[in-house]
């Protein structure tokens, strides 16, 4: 039996039909003593059944729809997580083990449409944080951290089976974007009935997200996409969709606006104002007007003046919430011990010693709320360049698209860009619903690039044929 038989696709679903059968069978005594915990963990099993079945029926489908209505999923998931010992789960885990099980099924059954170059790419920022694993003082809290990275690059490869030309880029570019309907449509309810103030964060507006800051990372997500469909030339849009499309941007700007995530704020108002430098100068005669009407606002007005107060770390002050970050990175990086520079501590490990090395941590396990400063931490400097050279890579790829496509070019690499600067003050690695859309479209636009790629080679191999014959 050679190799392609091995890797047949009947021999694939039948793996697939016993790997469900096993957690199905797995998960039954569990859902047997949920029944009576309420009706959200009592629907795990269904879930279950229904993912396996239309993972047989289509992967890719399957994938689509998860992205479609993920966004909305976390006001549901954490009602049915229940806990086996000292580990939870719930169907939000069970999804992410399907996101990953796609994408093996998807590498499997063709392992050539996957270019080599995308696993070097995560390679050694995988390999390393499996390190980090290995050495982790918590190896259970280090595994989920792990698997939810694992999703990530799960993603982001299975847009390379998706796309294969401009038009499934934008096809993908419209399901991000009615994948924010229903948040949306939320946020508004959620307005109406509660003034938008129904999470533990204060009068910040989370919709159905898990905290405000990752509501307002999706919502700079999708108005970005939003921009590039109005804007470009190719998406060809009517003139009442273009229209419906700039009212639904100006609604998501001001659902924006209510979260009260400062640094969303400045990473959306940073990529409005490069679009006015490369492409349309109006733009920065709005954009100079649009941070003195935002200081109207009240709310916007105090996010901004807290910012003010609160910046020296003495006795019974209130530090603001910047200076408290950077006496936590400091308090961190002091605490380091030269033997673990180059490896750090594990993965997951700097929310666990922050009761140790912060004095205001109290008994809170506080994450770095820096992704630098997590990685250098938790994986050392190797794990550090490792992921540098991940970002690296991904613009790299992406500067490929501004011959062919100008604007879609810039979009995403400014969406590289406004990643890598909210990083700088959030726990961007544990944000898994905004990095599983982020790292679609990143994946959709570097199959774009690997499908002109291909094109290009096979005209020039079919020209060369058709020189030598002329010759």
């Amino acid at each position: 039996m050679d190799k392609h038989t091995l890797l047949s696709p009947r021999l694939i679903s039948v793996a697939a039909i016993v790997f469900i059968a096993v957690l199905v069978g797995s998960l039954l005594p569990l859902y047997v003593d949920a029944m009576d915990a309420g009706f959200a963990r009592s629907m795990a099993l269904p879930v279950v059944l229904l993912l396996g079945l239309l993972l047989l029926y289509s992967r890719i489908w399957l994938l689509l729809l998860i992205l479609l209505f993920r966004s909305c999923g976390d006001i549901f998931l954490e009602s049915t997580k229940f806990s086996i010992g000292a580990m939870q789960i719930g169907v939000g885990g069970l999804i992410n083990v399907f996101v990953i099980l796609i994408a093996l099924l998807l590498m499997v059954e063709k392992p050539a449409i996957l270019p080599k170059k995308m696993l070097s790419m995560w390679g050694p920022f995988l390999i390393l944080a499996l390190l980090g694993i290995v050495i982790a003082p918590i190896k259970g809290d280090a595994i989920r951290l792990y698997l939810a990275l694992i999703s990530y690059f799960a993603i982001f490869i299975s847009a390379f089976y998706f796309v294969r030309s401009r038009d499934d880029f934008k096809r993908c570019v419209r399901l991000v974007l009615w994948s924010s309907v229903l948040p949306a449509l939320y946020a508004l309810f959620d307005i109406a009935l509660h003034g938008g103030v129904t999470g533990p964060n204060g009068a910040r507006l989370q919709s159905t997200f898990s905290h405000p800051n990752i509501f307002a990372f999706y919502l700079t997500l999708v108005i970005s996409l939003g921009l590039y469909l109005l804007k470009s030339e190719a998406a060809t849009l009517s003139n009442r969709n273009r229209l419906i499309l700039a009212g639904y941007t100006f609604l998501l700007l001001a659902l924006l606006m209510l979260t009260q995530t400062r640094s969303a704020w400045i990473a959306c108002f940073l990529m409005f104002c490069a679009y006015g430098l490369f492409f349309q100068r109006r733009y920065l005669l709005y954009l100079v007007a649009l941070p003195l009407l935002a200081l109207l606002i009240p709310s916007v007005r105090d996010r901004v003046l807290d910012l003010e107060a609160g910046n020296q770390v003495v006795q019974y002050a209130k530090l603001n919430s910047f200076a408290w970050r950077v006496y936590l990175w400091e308090s961190g990086f002091k605490w380091m011990r030269p033997a673990h520079y180059l490896l750090g501590y594990g993965l997951d490990s700097f929310q666990h010693f922050s009761p140790t090395f912060f004095p205001l941590a109290g008994k809170t396990h506080f994450n770095a709320h820096n992704i630098y400063v997590q990685w250098i931490f938790e994986l050392g400097a190797f794990g550090f360049l490792a992921y540098l050279w991940l970002y690296g890579r991904l613009l790299w790829i992406l500067r490929k698209m501004l011959p062919k496509d100008k604007l879609g070019g810039f979009i995403m690499i400014s969406l590289v860009i406004q990643y890598l600067m909210v990083s700088f003050s959030d726990n961007m690695a544990s944000y898994l619903v905004f990095n599983w859309y982020f790292w679609f479209v990143a994946g959709s636009a570097c199959a774009v690039v690997a499908a002109d790629s291909r094109s290009e080679t096979i005209s020039a191999g079919q020209k060369m044929r058709g020189d030598q014959r002329g010759a």
